[in-house]
């Protein structure tokens, strides 16, 4: 079975069919970069793009930075201001021309995934996944049951959003090191873990491809971490699987 899923991102936007029998992508992801400003329209044009770029016409499953309640934005951290109340859901099947749209957060649609068919899988206690990318994005599960829109990348963490001084977006922008990196990292695994004593982390985003390069540099945390098996292609998987789900 095959339903398509797009991840909408600080950054970028990309999309693909997904075989929900093998959790992968059926296709090559097809990625066009997040206009700026990020507004609705502006955004929804590149949903449009990636979704036609493949000739797809059926459900679609959609990701979203920010919280996700019944189809509507309530926050957008690094997307435009002009998100919050907008019903995405509605947005986008309109664009795409009536197609049936299921909208979650992001980190979530990617925890999903990795719970499913990645380095969650089989493990029933509290796992926290942690995409580091323009932002933190975070997925929690207790049981294998997702609680939804946890957002712990704006936690505070000595005086500032916890996703200012630990995503990958502000390492880029700061030059920093992987190993400097990595302690900023560290010390936010700690915060989190001192409030939900998870049995495992999953670091997801860009960097999982890169895990080789501050994982090591990472000490003093009790739970285990393992990067992403799908690694940015999380998001995609997780969205097709919430909209074949609610299908």
């Amino acid at each position: 079975m095959q339903i398509f899923g797009v991840d909408i991102g600080g950054s970028g936007i990309k999309g693909a069919p997904v075989d929900l029998d093998r959790g992968d992508l059926a296709q090559e992801r097809h990625k066009v970069l997040t206009p700026h400003p990020a507004t609705p329209d502006a955004v929804v044009e590149g949903v449009r793009e990636v979704v036609e770029h493949f000739g797809w016409t059926g459900p679609v499953g959609a990701t979203f930075p920010g919280v996700i309640t019944d189809g509507t934005a309530r926050t957008a951290a690094n997307v435009d201001k002009s998100w919050v109340g907008t019903d995405i859901r509605a947005l986008v099947s309109d664009r795409l021309g009536g197609a049936p749209v299921t909208v979650l957060n992001d980190a979530d649609a990617a925890g999903v995934a990795e719970m499913h068919f990645g380095a969650g899988r089989d493990r029933p206690g509290t796992v926290i996944l942690l995409t580091l990318g323009t932002g933190i994005g975070s997925a929690l599960f207790t049981g294998g049951r997702l609680v939804p829109n946890s957002e712990l990348g704006h936690l505070e963490l000595r005086g500032h959003d916890a996703e200012k001084k630990a995503s990958s977006k502000a390492r880029e922008d700061e030059d920093l090191s992987w190993e400097h990196w990595a302690r900023r990292v560290q010390k936010y695994l700690a915060h989190v873990e001192m409030l939900f004593s998870p049995e495992l982390f999953i670091i997801g985003g860009g960097v999982s491809r890169k895990a080789h390069k501050f994982l090591p540099f990472i000490e003093g945390i009790s739970a285990e971490i393992v990067p992403a098996q799908l690694q940015n292609n999380a998001g995609i998987v997780g969205a097709a699987m919430a909209a074949a789900e609610e299908r």
